[in-house]
């Protein structure tokens, strides 16, 4: 059976040298091991698993929470619906008022991108983490009455994490969602691409049994 429709790739790319979040800044570290004669070869990789695109599962701020392994394909694939952001200016908070489109549009258990153009303007860049724009609780908890099974960022959403200065507590953000079972998805990226109407979305994660979050794969099934 054939997939219809065309397949957008909403996923950063990752290599040597890319950057962690401040928390941790740690740089990607990528080495091969090749044999010949002829073509063989094998890859390592060094990195945190909170770089470029992932997802966390909420053993990343709950205690005794589940690991990303655990986290269930459904939770992380469905139906989605596009925010314009776009508006939004560097280091500037996303409000609640912000997401005022949201209204209506949001079922429940629906997945909401939210869409700065950030991550398309700055990731690599020095500033993507310290000069992201971020979203504050009240934005947060508007969002999570809405009841979507998950949220996916294409900026750096969570205040306290732009430097490695902050305690447990002050993941507040990770926290209104974590607590209400909504998945949290970050590093998306070219949701300029996709149509203001739903589509249907896909994040994959790696299934790591012992970790709070595993590289990922975002796309999205776009009807041309």
């Amino acid at each position: 059976m054939g997939l219809t429709g065309r397949i957008v790739d909403l996923s950063l790319p990752l290599k040597s040298g890319s950057v962690s979040p401040p928390s941790q800044s740690k740089r990607t570290e990528v080495s091969t091991l090749r044999r010949g004669p002829g073509h063989w070869q094998a890859t390592t990789v060094w990195m945190s698993v909170h770089t470029a695109s992932h997802i966390d599962s909420p053993l990343h701020c709950l205690a005794d929470a589940v690991p990303i392994g655990e986290v269930a394909l459904e939770k992380t694939i469905g139906e989605a619906v596009i925010v314009d952001l776009t508006h939004i200016d560097a280091d500037a908070k996303v409000a609640a008022q912000d997401l005022g489109g949201c209204k209506g549009r949001v079922r429940e258990g629906d997945i909401v991108l939210l869409w700065t153009g950030w991550s398309d303007r700055k990731f690599g860049d020095p500033d993507y983490f310290a000069a992201s724009p971020y979203l504050t609780d009240e934005a947060a908890l508007y969002l999570a009455e809405m009841k979507p099974k998950a949220v996916g960022f294409d900026f750096f959403q969570e205040y306290a994490a732009k430097t490695n200065d902050f305690t447990p507590e002050d993941f507040t953000v990770h926290r209104v969602f974590m607590t209400r079972g909504i998945t949290i998805m970050e590093g998306l990226t070219n949701l300029g691409s996709l149509p203001r109407e739903r589509v249907m979305f896909f994040g994959a994660p790696l299934k790591m049994m012992e970790s709070e979050a595993a590289p990922a794969r975002f796309f999205a099934l776009v009807e041309d």
